[in-house]
């Protein structure tokens, strides 16, 4: 798969620990998805030690880039801002939301709305927020 190796702006992600798991369940979840890069933190004793220092993977041509703090923050991700999807296929978007948000929660339940066919916004188990629309 070739990634847009023009991209300006790349969303990043960052979470405490769960970065590999979260990369790999998503690049799981879409055909075109692939891990371009990874780096570790160096194994020095600490509790940040192999985790995720930062990666780089694609999904759907789109980039994205995640990392493991190992500072806790007071802070994690909201629903404020999400990643949108545009599925191609009523199964598409059936199976997202399903393995979105198993673990997660159901922001908007997968429905039709005035604005599209078929539409969901959940929030994952890693507490980052997609928002699922086909047909319109």
């Amino acid at each position: 798969m070739m990634e847009n190796a023009n991209q300006k702006i790349t969303t990043f992600l960052m979470f405490e620990g769960k970065a590999e798991e979260a990369m790999n369940f998503y690049v799981s979840l879409f055909k075109q998805a692939e891990i371009l890069t990874l780096s570790r933190h160096e194994d020095d004793g600490s509790e940040a030690s192999g985790k995720v220092a930062q990666a780089v993977f694609s999904l759907n041509g789109q980039r994205f880039m995640c990392m493991d703090s190992p500072i806790k923050h007071e802070f994690t991700f909201t629903p404020a801002i999400s990643l949108f999807v545009t599925c191609e296929t009523e199964s598409e978007i059936d199976e997202l939301f399903v393995k979105l948000s198993q673990g997660g929660g159901v922001l908007m339940p997968l429905d039709s709305y005035p604005f599209s066919k078929k539409f969901a916004w959940v929030a994952d188990r890693y507490g980052v927020s997609w928002q699922l629309s086909w047909g319109g």
